[in-house]
């Protein structure tokens, strides 16, 4: 098999399954069916936050048991029967506790053994187009099932009828990962030693000493900010009166042409300046969102500066992550981002629903204005160290 069908698989399996994490921004109108709020779509997400983290945690030892294709293979079908249950369900209670835990499996893996997959067939002078590719299949997936479940509701079907549909999808996607573990092999082109990928406390206190360590904080900010804005979109628009399929189909088109853009991209002289420069666009965007006041044209111009900023900046963080990382910790650097990722996206939404029910939306919004601030400057921040110490 040649490197660009092996890629060309791989990118597919994976926009297979990151239409999951675009479904969970459904659970408001899920759990609506039923008589849930905001509150217990937060609890459940925490259930997933716990599991995800353990299973970011536990993913090098499980991989170093089964190998990083098969427990990919692994994941998706941990998801497939996770979307099965939460299109059956119809109440809060041991099924739909079970179902998000199997997500927070499910995601926690894939989202962090796909990347270590990547450094091994890829080097330092193509990971960012590389990081970006990846991240165009993954954000395809993310913003195309909410589409998708609107479709479905346009037609007439429940919104379970997506989590269904998407769940084979994530068969599939087990599936072909599973095919493709000699192919994957065979194409290592990456010459560092294979270490094993088990996280530590001491490979963390490590990562934490080296330069690694700014990514990894960066990304927990831009997850949550993420997240506070992704998984009460449907909350939003019903407020604005909106159509939230507006905010995910502009937020998805925008993200995938500026990582296209990417793919083309080294990285520059100055990689945090870019991504500095970005953020501070995806701080723009959440302020303008804060003053839609019922505005399609400010709803759907505020996507666009989202994608912009978050999207375009997310694989040059997420390759500098790699770049930055000691080369004897790339695997174990690579998880501890994903973990603080995971910490972001499915732990910040259960703080976003309780300022939601208890406060306002607009109290939530400004908390994510302070956090894409504080990421931007952060990156500026390094950005200028490096110019001052010419490295």
């Amino acid at each position: 098999m040649s490197r660009t069908v092996a890629l060309a698989l791989f990118f597919f399996a994976i926009f297979l399954q990151s239409g999951t994490y675009g479904l969970t921004f459904m659970l408001p109108k899920l759990f609506a069916e039923f008589g849930a709020n905001e509150k217990d779509v937060g609890a459940m997400l925490m259930v997933t936050t716990i599991v995800t983290l353990l299973a970011v945690y536990y993913s090098g030892h499980l991989s170093d048991l089964l190998g990083r294709m098969m427990t990919l293979c692994v994941s998706g079908f941990a998801i497939a029967l996770a979307l099965y249950l939460y299109s059956i369900a119809d109440s809060v209670g041991v099924e739909l506790t079970i179902a998000s835990g199997l997500i927070g499996f499910g995601w926690g893996l894939m989202y962090t053994l796909a990347p270590v997959v990547l450094t091994r067939i890829s080097g330092t002078e193509n990971r960012i187009q590389i990081f970006s590719l990846f991240s165009v299949f993954l954000m395809a997936g993310f913003g195309l099932s909410p589409v998708f479940a609107s479709i479905l509701e346009q037609m007439g079907f429940s919104v379970r009828t997506a989590f269904g549909a998407v769940g084979v999808c994530c068969m599939i996607s087990g599936i072909i990962f599973l095919a493709l573990r000699s192919a994957i092999e065979k194409l290592a082109i990456n010459t560092a030693p294979d270490n094993r990928s088990s996280l530590s406390l001491s490979a963390v206190a490590s990562i934490f000493r080296s330069p690694g360590w700014l990514p990894v904080v960066m990304v927990f900010l831009g997850a949550s900010v993420f997240a506070g804005m992704n998984n009460f979109q449907t909350s939003f628009a019903q407020a604005e009166g909106q159509n939230y399929a507006d905010f995910f189909l502009a937020y998805t088109v925008t993200v995938i042409v500026c990582r296209l853009m990417l793919a083309g991209f080294s990285g520059g002289r100055s990689p945090y300046r870019t991504i500095a420069f970005l953020q501070y666009i995806m701080f723009a965007s959440v302020i303008l969102f804060i003053f839609v006041d019922g505005s399609r044209l400010l709803y759907i111009f505020s996507a666009v500066l989202f994608g912009i900023g978050y999207g375009a900046s997310y694989p040059v963080l997420a390759a500098m992550a790699a770049n930055d990382a000691r080369e004897d910790l790339v695997p174990q650097t690579l998880q501890l981002f994903a973990l603080t990722y995971f910490i972001g996206i499915f732990g910040f939404p259960f703080i976003a629903g309780w300022l939601i029910i208890d406060f306002s939306i607009p109290t939530l919004l400004v908390g994510i204005a302070v956090m894409a601030i504080i990421e931007a400057t952060m990156a500026f921040i390094r950005h200028l160290n490096v110019q001052r110490n010419g490295s």
